[in-house]
């Protein structure tokens, strides 16, 4: 079984500074043996980490679009940032890729889209992230947990960390993959841990995008 963290950022972030060798050295200590980085609007780091790593490493991005941030896993390629959602859906598919909402009913960043709109886009998800740790309140996890229960969507976590202390706050143990295809299938035997990060994490954020502008 691995031991997993699904959303991890690095300095590639717009909001983070956390560098590539860190990550390496606080998940040999936690014992995670497979993460998936997903930066902002980059891949980069994701694709570096994963040369490097003595683990697992799915490439991933948060991409954001005019409704919200959508999440590709397993990319080849680096997908901009501010298509529509059903566009940046389209492009990760295209490559092979899978199809996650990440935080979705986050009032502050989860998907800004109706019933009509959740609808539309319903078929072409593959998974949903039901638990993230910088979710300010539990309720939020709750009702992303329970569509994914009533949408038959393989439900996925992580810490959403931008610093090295949350890495491991969140884990998902699974079966080992090799496949996007079989990541589906070992995410239906999957194992959630969570712990939700204190809201003090998110000054560390607003203080890296300060930094970076300047």
């Amino acid at each position: 079984m691995l031991k997993a963290d699904f959303h991890i950022h690095t300095r590639y972030s717009m909001d983070c500074h956390t560098e590539l060798d860190e990550i390496i050295e606080r998940c040999q200590q936690l014992g995670l043996d497979c993460i998936a980085i997903s930066d902002h609007d980059a891949t980069e780091g994701a694709f570096k980490l994963k040369e490097i790593a003595p683990f697992k490493v799915v490439v991933a991005e948060e991409i954001l679009t005019p409704s919200g941030e959508v999440m590709g896993l397993f990319l080849k390629e680096h997908i901009a940032s501010g298509l529509s959602i059903e566009r940046a859906i389209d492009a990760i598919r295209a490559q092979g890729g899978l199809v996650s909402i990440p935080h979705p009913f986050d009032p502050l960043r989860g998907l800004r889209l109706n019933d009509e709109g959740w609808t539309r886009i319903l078929p072409q998800l593959d998974i949903l992230e039901v638990f993230n740790a910088r979710c300010p309140l539990e309720r939020y996890n709750l009702k992303a947990k329970i569509y994914a229960i009533d949408h038959a969507l393989p439900g996925i976590a992580g810490s959403d960390a931008h610093t090295i202390a949350e890495i491991g706050s969140t884990t998902v143990e699974l079966p080992d993959f090799n496949t996007p295809q079989e990541f589906l299938e070992s995410l239906k035997k999957a194992r959630i841990q969570g712990k939700r990060s204190s809201p003090f994490v998110h000054f560390h954020t607003t203080w890296a995008k300060i930094k970076k502008a300047f």
